[in-house]
């Protein structure tokens, strides 16, 4: 008799850990064209300040092909306007770790990130500024991390 009930807490536990990983990649799993839709129709374009603007030229040259425009992500990469990448939970440091040393994949189906040894570190916080403004106008702050 203990076998059995022991098998069905089992089964219970394993159904509600995988009802529990599928409620987690629905929330943060992109869709076919991440951040079409209703995200992209809300995106607020700021104006931004000249540290920012400099940020753009270069995050459309380096980060943009897979980032996508205005990084609302495309099929290659997820988007930086989402919470995910708030600062409590993606700091400005590991958008640096990111550029120099790479990405496991993590928080989407996306693949690993290369390192990008031809950004430079000061291009880098040119990056980030243009990427936290466009976080701000769109609502995207600072909320504690808590695992």
């Amino acid at each position: 008799m203990k076998k059995s009930s022991n098998m069905a807490r089992n089964l219970v536990l394993g159904f509600f850990g995988i009802a529990a990983v599928v409620g987690l990649y629905k929330t943060f799993a992109p869709s076919s064209a991440p951040m079409s839709g209703s995200i992209a129709s809300q995106f607020v374009e700021p104006t931004l300040s000249a540290a920012a603007q400099e940020g753009e030229a270069l995050f459309n040259k380096t980060c943009a092909a897979c980032h996508g425009q205005n990084a609302l992500g495309t099929e290659k990469g997820p988007p930086f306007i989402h919470d995910i990448y708030n600062p409590g939970h993606h700091s400005d440091d590991a958008f640096f770790f990111a550029v120099q040393n790479g990405v496991r994949q993590h928080h989407w189906p996306y693949g690993d990130m290369p390192a990008q040894a031809q950004v430079s570190r000061d291009d880098v916080a040119k990056i980030v500024t243009y990427v936290r403004e466009l976080q701000s106008a769109n609502g995207i702050a600072y909320r504690q991390h808590k695992m």
